[in-house]
């Protein structure tokens, strides 16, 4: 008997669900209100206190949720009037439950090949699959290969994660062909006007006048950029934009002998800086695109004995671990890894469950070290003091 009435109390919960609305008694010639907000999985997830993947999965009748989650989400649905939309239910049906990363190719002094800013990311991506009751799939891919090609065809994952893309003018017409086939896919890097994808990033612009404007507070007036600021390198690009805009607020026309192409890598960061010296033009300070660079530049000064700080302040930007750890630690700007593998996540699952999701930037935050503050390192016995 009990088994029978739980059964019924179920049904009975579910046709609360599916029934249209009725009008109220004595409401005729009344004002229709309409909800500002489309009550979705993710509104009955927060109300009884599970991921939206249980409430899925409790609304289509799957075993292996409890009964007793079951009748919370039921009653949680029920009291937000939320209908079933049985397209969307057999889309999910199909699901499987698993959510691809795909990380890209990097050049790196190890054998990883992989940016170290975007492992700092993976715990967070890691842990918000988990918190969503979701599996990731975690697939290394060189660049030069049609991986966008093998992914919409093996159907292995619901989703993508895309992290790193090398070159963004090739990188973006992978992805109209992934979205013209119906993948569902998120992307970090910068946030501009009609990107095939939705995109999750740092405010680049205002990191890049943020530390520009730190280091003309220390008194550098010759600041070199070390990054490719072209279309190719959007991120890049907007960190340019940023610190030209700090430079010609102080009243500092831009030199473009001072700025030097540069990927990301220390490799790069040495190069560019050896190239930066040999122009034989005066720099006070050099702003690497990124904290790869950054090391690499600070390896290639002190490899032609130019003291960091005191000659020659040096600042970076995305705060990976290493950031700290290089002599003299290296001031940079911080991306808050921890919410973005976190917003990307919550966004992909909005879009497979064919929510609007739009693009979102991040802000971001100076995280000031000694490898611009020359006030507060010994100067050097050969410097001169006046």
């Amino acid at each position: 008997m009990k088994a029978m009435g739980s059964a019924r109390q179920r049904r009975a919960n579910l046709a609360s669900i599916v029934a249209p609305d009725r009008p109220v008694a004595g409401s005729e010639g009344r004002h229709r209100v309409h909800s500002k907000k489309r009550i979705t999985s993710f509104d009955i997830a927060e109300k009884a206190g599970v991921s939206q993947a249980t409430v899925s999965r409790a609304l289509r009748g799957d075993p292996s949720v409890s009964e007793e989650t079951r009748r919370r989400v039921e009653a949680a649905a029920a009291t937000l009037n939320y209908t079933v939309d049985k397209n969307a239910s057999n889309l999910r049906g199909r699901l499987t439950g698993t959510l691809a990363l795909l990380f890209f190719e990097d050049p790196t002094p190890d054998d990883s090949h992989i940016n170290p800013f975007f492992l700092s990311m993976l715990g967070s991506i890691t842990r918000a699959c988990a918190r969503h009751g979701y599996d990731l799939l975690i697939s290394f891919q060189e660049l030069s290969r049609d991986w966008h090609a093998d992914f919409a065809e093996s159907k292995k994952a619901d989703g993508i994660i895309l992290l790193g893309y090398g070159d963004y003018l090739t990188h973006t017409s992978r992805l109209e062909k992934l979205r013209a086939r119906g993948t569902k896919l998120v992307s970090w890097g910068a946030v501009m006007p009609d990107q095939p994808c939705v995109t999750i990033g740092c405010d680049n612009f205002s990191g890049g006048r943020s530390i520009t404007e730190h280091l003309l507070d220390q008194g550098c007036r010759r600041i070199a950029f070390l990054g490719d600021a072209s279309q190719h390198f959007p991120e890049f690009q907007e960190r340019y934009r940023g610190h030209l805009q700090a430079l010609r607020t102080r009243g500092i026309v831009p030199d473009d002998t001072l700025q030097v192409d540069a990927e990301s890598s220390q490799q790069e960061g040495r190069r560019a800086t050896e190239t930066l010296l040999a122009r034989g033009e005066p720099f006070d300070a050099i702003f690497a695109a990124s904290d790869l660079i950054a090391i690499g530049a600070i390896g290639a000064l002190s490899a032609q004995g130019i003291s960091v700080p005191f000659e020659v302040a040096v600042v970076g930007f995305d705060d990976i671990p290493m950031a700290s750890f290089v002599n003299p630690p290296l001031t940079t700007v911080q991306q808050d890894t921890q919410r973005a593998g976190e917003m990307l996540v919550e966004s992909l699952l909005r879009l497979i469950h064919n929510e609007t999701v739009e693009s979102r930037m991040l802000p971001m935050k100076l995280m000031v070290r000694r490898s611009s503050l020359w006030q507060d390192v010994p100067r050097p016995e050969h410097a001169n003091k006046d």
